[in-house]
C-alpha cells in the first residue's frame, strides 16, 4: 500500500512537468523560448516616470501608481538566472519575463513557488516585404506641401495647419524597423530619445552588415517621414512639430514573435517617458488564428489596452491582407482601444490590400482610413530624394499625425476623447462598415467635435463625485462607466435613452459601502446607433453619448 501511494505521489509530480509538445511552438533548436508569468510584483519599487508621463496621467485622473508601475520582483529574476537561464524581455505590465532554456530547466522554473504559468513564445519565420509603387523626385505642386499635398488635404489637415496646429506639445512614440535620419526632411525633427530593442542600444539606424544588407531601417524611415517630415516644397507631415520617441522593434529579414516582445517593451518604455500617442505600422498574423482576434488574446493587443488605460492613444495599421486568403485585420489592430487604420487611394476608394473587419467578436474594423496608395515619403539613405509607397503602413502615420494635431488643438482632451472625435467626424461616421470603418479622417472636424448632448440642461456633478467616460465607446456589446467618490457612494441610478429621449432601460444600483463602482450596460438586445447614458444621484446627474455597434 505504501509503495502504491509512493508511486501515485511520484506520478503526480511528473504530471506537473511541462511536456515538450506543449511548448513546441517556442522551440529554438534544442532550446525553448517561453514567457514565465509571476504571481506577485515588488510592492516596494515602482518605475521612474518622466514628468511628461506624470502630467499625462494626471489629465486621465491617474493620481496614484497603478499595478502596471510596480517593478518585477528582482529576487524572482535572480532565482531564474541562478539556474543558468537567459532572461530576455522583462515586462512589468505583464508581470512576466521571456527566457530561453532547455526543457529540463523550464520544468525547474515551473516548480519555483512564485511562477504562475508558462506559455511558449512562438517561432514562425517568413520574409517580409513592403508594398511599393515606385520612386520619384516629385516636383512641387504646392509651394508648401509639394507632392504631399493630396495626403494632407484628403484628411482635411491643411486648415488646422493654417490655424497654427502642427502637433506641438504632443509626444509621440513611433515603433518600427529603425530610422535613418540623414534626410533633409528630418533636419528639424524634435527627437527626445531613441532605443533599439533588437540590439539593446540607443542607435536605431542600421548597425550590422546584415542590417545594411536587409535595408533594415528602410520601412521605419519611410513611415516616420509621412507623419513627421518637414521639407517645404516637397514633403510636409501632419505633425512635424511634435516630440518623438523612436523605438526599433522589428527584424526586417523575418517575422518572428520576438518582435511582439519588443513591441510590448517599447510601449512600456514610451509610456514611462510621457508618450501621448503611440504609432506602429506593424502587425502579427502567422502564429494566430482568426479566433485570436478577439481583443484579448495577442500579447501586443493586451499591451495596447494597458497603454490606453494609462492615457496613451495607440494607433496601428490595419494590415495588408485584404486581397489575400486571410482577408481580415491582424493583431494588434484588433484591440478595443486602438485606432486601426485602413488604406484608400487618392479618390477615397479602399485599397484592395487593406485588411477588413470584423474582429472575431464582431466589432467593426478598421476604425478610420487615410491615404495608403502612392503615399509620398522620403527615400531612405538619401539626403533629398523622395518616393511613393503603398500599404496601411503609410496610412497609419497620417492618422497618428492627425491625432497629434487634434490633441495639439485640444490639450485638455483624453486619449479616448481624441479617438472618439476622430471616429465620429470621419466620412462614414453615420454608417460605418468593415471595409472603411468610420471612413476617411477629417482632422479639422475632429478638432471641433462636440462630445455630449445632454438630455437636460444645467446638470451638476459634485466635486466629491467623479464620473468617468464610458469605455469602450463605441462598443459591442457592453460598455462600462466608473464612478468614484471621496466618501461612500450615494444611491446611483443609471438609465439608457435612445436619440429620441425614450427610456430604454434603467439599472438601479442603490447605496453601497464602496468608494467606487463600475456599472456595465449590455446592449446586445438593442440595435446599432447612438444612445445616452444618464447617471443620477441625489442632487445631480450626468449624461454621456455612446455608440452601439451590433
Amino acid at each position: 500500500m505504501i509503495a502504491f501511494l509512493f508511486f501515485i505521489f511520484i506520478s503526480f509530480l511528473h504530471s506537473n512537468d511541462i511536456k515538450p509538445q506543449n511548448i513546441e511552438a517556442g522551440r529554438r533548436g534544442d532550446l525553448y523560448k517561453v514567457w514565465v508569468y509571476f504571481d506577485k510584483k515588488d510592492s516596494t519599487r515602482i518605475v521612474d516616470l518622466d514628468d511628461a508621463s506624470i502630467k499625462r496621467r494626471i489629465k486621465h485622473n491617474l493620481f496614484e501608481p497603478t499595478k502596471y508601475d510596480y517593478l518585477l520582483n528582482q529576487n524572482y529574476i535572480d532565482e531564474i538566472k541562478e539556474l543558468d537561464v537567459e532572461v530576455n524581455i522583462q515586462s512589468r505590465w505583464l508581470n512576466a519575463v521571456s527566457v530561453i532554456a532547455d526543457i529540463e530547466k523550464i520544468n525547474l522554473i515551473k516548480k519555483l513557488p512564485f511562477v504562475k504559468k508558462i506559455k511558449p513564445v512562438y517561432q514562425h519565420t517568413k520574409k517580409k516585404s513592403i508594398q511599393d509603387i515606385g520612386n520619384r523626385n516629385g516636383q512641387s505642386r504646392n509651394i508648401e506641401y509639394g507632392s504631399s499635398y493630396d495626403q494632407i488635404e484628403q484628411i482635411n489637415c491643411r486648415i488646422p495647419h493654417i490655424a497654427g496646429y502642427f502637433g506641438q506639445g504632443v509626444r509621440v512614440l513611433y515603433l518600427d524597423t529603425g530610422y535613418e535620419l540623414g534626410h533633409t526632411a528630418y533636419d528639424s525633427l524634435n527627437l527626445i530619445a531613441q532605443y533599439d530593442f533588437v540590439n539593446n542600444d540607443e542607435n536605431t539606424a542600421n548597425e550590422t552588415d546584415q542590417e545594411i544588407l536587409e535595408n533594415q531601417d528602410n520601412h521605419g524611415t519611410l513611415c516616420l517621414s509621412v507623419m513627421a517630415g518637414y521639407a517645404p516644397g516637397n514633403l510636409i507631415g501632419p505633425a512635424f512639430k511634435s516630440e518623438y520617441l523612436l523605438a526599433k522593434t522589428e527584424i526586417m529579414a523575418e517575422e518572428i514573435q520576438q518582435e511582439e516582445d519588443n513591441y510590448v517593451a517599447a510601449l512600456e518604455w514610451g509610456e514611462s517617458l510621457g508618450a501621448d500617442i503611440a504609432c506602429a505600422s506593424l502587425g502579427y498574423l502567422d502564429w494566430y488564428s482568426y479566433e485570436d482576434l478577439d481583443g484579448n488574446s495577442a500579447v501586443t493587443t493586451i499591451a495596447i489596452d494597458i497603454a490606453s488605460n494609462l492615457g496613451v492613444l495607440c494607433i496601428n495599421s490595419a494590415g495588408n491582407e485584404g486581397d489575400d486568403p486571410w482577408y481580415y485585420i491582424i493583431t494588434p489592430a484588433d484591440a478595443d482601444s486602438v485606432i486601426s487604420v485602413g488604406a484608400v487611394n487618392r479618390d477615397g476608394i479602399i485599397a484592395n490590400f487593406s485588411s477588413r473587419g470584423p474582429t472575431y467578436d464582431g466589432r467593426i474594423k478598421p476604425e478610420v482610413c487615410a491615404l495608403g496608395v502612392s503615399t509620398y515619403c522620403v527615400r531612405s539613405n538619401t539626403e533629398d530624394i523622395y518616393r511613393t509607397a503603398s500599404g496601411t503602413s503609410f496610412s497609419a502615420p497620417l492618422a497618428a499625425g492627425a491625432a497629434a494635431v487634434v490633441l495639439s488643438a485640444n490639450p485638455e482632451w483624453t486619449n479616448m476623447q481624441v479617438r472618439e472625435a476622430m471616429m465620429m467626424t470621419a466620412s462614414l461616421s453615420n454608417s460605418p462598415d468593415n471595409m472603411y470603418g468610420y471612413g476617411i479622417l477629417n482632422t479639422w472636424a475632429a478638432i471641433n467635435y462636440q462630445f455630449t448632448t445632454a438630455i437636460k440642461d444645467e446638470e451638476i456633478t459634485p466635486n466629491a463625485l467623479k464620473v468617468f467616460d464610458a469605455y469602450p465607446n463605441p462598443f459591442n456589446p457592453t460598455t462600462s462607466i466608473r464612478i468614484q467618490s471621496e466618501s461612500i457612494l450615494p444611491n446611483i441610478i443609471l438609465s439608457i435613452f435612445n436619440v429620441n429621449g425614450q427610456l430604454i432601460q434603467t439599472l438601479e444600483k442603490g447605496a453601497t459601502n464602496a468608494h467606487s463602482m463600475d456599472i456595465k450596460w449590455d446592449g446586445s438586445r438593442n440595435s446599432s446607433g447612438v444612445y445616452f447614458i444618464k447617471i443620477a444621484w441625489p442632487g445631480g446627474s450626468r449624461t454621456q453619448k455612446i455608440t452601439l455597434l451590433n
